[in-house]
């Protein structure tokens, strides 16, 4: 019984928002400028800190065919090439926290696929962040696993 009123009502108050956020624009000059006398400046604070890199002669990577689920763990010299079915990876360098050699590698490769002239990967991996800077390809995975250090 009152519901057609109602719906008229609110309808036409829909209708008209528009209309009424045209005709009073806001002033934000004013409201700015009131905010920067309630800025107060931070003290700056260091929050990095350098550590030391140290190469290492070899480092694991380890590759996944993802369509037939074979999985191998590569130990490469720097400059040596590895493969698992038409990926070829070669590393270039590993690099290793001086005071945790155990600790993150980051490992410097590149990866080709078959044998085609560019890469498919071209740079620098993290162990602990493999997300960082992966390889994007439908068929492989590649992780940097770890630096040898002796």
């Amino acid at each position: 019984m009152f519901k057609a009123p109602i719906y008229a009502s609110i309808a036409a108050l829909f209708l008209a928002l528009p209309a009424l956020a045209q005709d009073d624009p806001i002033d934000l000059t004013e409201l700015l400028q009131g905010l920067e006398s309630d800025v107060v400046p931070l003290e700056p604070v260091q929050t990095q800190r350098s550590e030391i890199a140290l190469t290492a002669e070899s480092g694991v990577v380890r590759v996944l065919d993802k369509l037939t689920g074979d999985r191998i763990d590569l130990t490469l010299q720097s400059g040596e090439t590895g493969h698992l079915g038409f990926l070829l990876v070669t590393l270039n360098e590993c690099r290793y926290p001086e005071n945790n050699p155990a600790g993150d590698a980051f490992i410097s490769m590149r990866i080709h696929y078959r044998d085609e002239a560019a890469p498919v990967f071209s740079g620098w991996m993290i162990a602990s962040s493999p997300a960082l800077n992966a390889l994007d390809h439908q068929r492989y995975d590649v992780w940097a696993l770890r630096c040898i250090t002796s």
